[in-house]
């Protein structure tokens, strides 16, 4: 199954706010030769919240078709409501994800009852493996451990994207879910310590711009080697705050576009381009990373 260096992965777009598809495909094939382990087709940082279904259908299908079997794709198909996300569930199981990806229910606030029903039911609709995904800090709602553990004994639900960035959870879920459950990390600021902790893989942010680094880490990390984890990880400390001056995608975008991987830093609204005020200090932290700003 998925471990290691997995990257949320943007999804680009023209001026004129449609999907680039040629940006697409040149944004996987630069993760394939940078030995990014998986990728993640439009989760939070790939807009999911402003692709309208079919959209985000075709940007998975299409990011799928650019992979040809090279490295996993986890598709998105997290919603606010229970119908959409087994729609979503249903679509996404017809165009060859390896597994998906879920987000709780934003909003709406559901209880651990309405969480448990939630995921039950997309799950029962496809034999397609499924991670859940715990964000509190976008949705609201705050998916707990013990909750988690109810889950992990349905069949197809087989780990958890943790971002609360709780390094106590990992022992947490590990003791109540047991050594099969996938535990990935979904805060790039303690991913380190999460995988040299028990777990699985990081789905990150900056591992948009600085794949090759983020690996080395996460490779020395599942390793149990400490030390080299922690002087790989020192260059990408700065990034993973500046990483997030904005509501993500909006400065990993702007990145991407200084680095020529993607033709400009359009976002959908009601995101809005990263303001000039921080573009210096996202330059400093991409250049102490050592990523090259054209």
């Amino acid at each position: 199954m998925i471990n290691g260096s997995i990257v949320a992965l943007i999804t680009p777009m023209l001026a004129d706010g449609s999907v680039d598809y040629t940006s697409l495909e040149r944004l996987v094939e630069f993760h394939i030769e940078q030995g990014t382990d998986a990728i993640v087709a439009v989760g939070t940082t790939g807009e999911s919240a402003t692709l309208p279904c079919d959209e985000h259908i075709n940007v998975v299908a299409q990011t799928v078709k650019f992979a040809a079997g090279r490295l996993p794709v986890i598709g998105g198909n997290g919603a606010n409501a229970t119908a959409e996300a087994i729609s979503l569930t249903k679509a996404l199981s017809k165009v060859g994800v390896d597994a998906m990806l879920g987000v709780t229910p934003y909003y709406n606030k559901p209880s651990p009852k309405g969480l448990i029903a939630h995921y039950k039911a997309v799950a029962a609709a496809t034999d397609i493996p499924q991670i859940l995904y715990n964000v509190p800090g976008r949705t609201s709602v705050d998916m707990l451990p013990e909750t988690v553990a109810e889950l992990a004994n349905v069949s197809n639900i087989i780990g958890v994207k943790e971002a609360t960035g709780d390094l106590a959870r990992v022992e947490q879920l590990r003791s109540l879910c047991g050594d099969e459950f996938k535990l990935y990390s979904g805060d790039d600021g303690t991913a380190k310590e999460f995988l040299l902790l028990g777990g699985n893989g990081v789905i990150s942010v900056a591992n948009n711009i600085a794949p090759k680094a983020f690996k080395a880490m996460c490779d020395a990390a599942l390793s149990g080697d400490a030390n080299s984890a922690t002087e790989l990880d020192l260059p990408l400390r700065q990034l993973y705050t500046t990483l997030f001056l904005e509501a993500n995608p909006i400065p990993v975008k702007w990145a991407a576009h200084r680095m020529g991987l993607i033709a400009n830093g359009e976002i959908r609204l009601p995101l809005t381009e990263l303001s000039d005020e921080f573009h210096g200090q996202l330059i400093e932290a991409m250049q102490s990373a050592h990523i090259e700003v054209k």
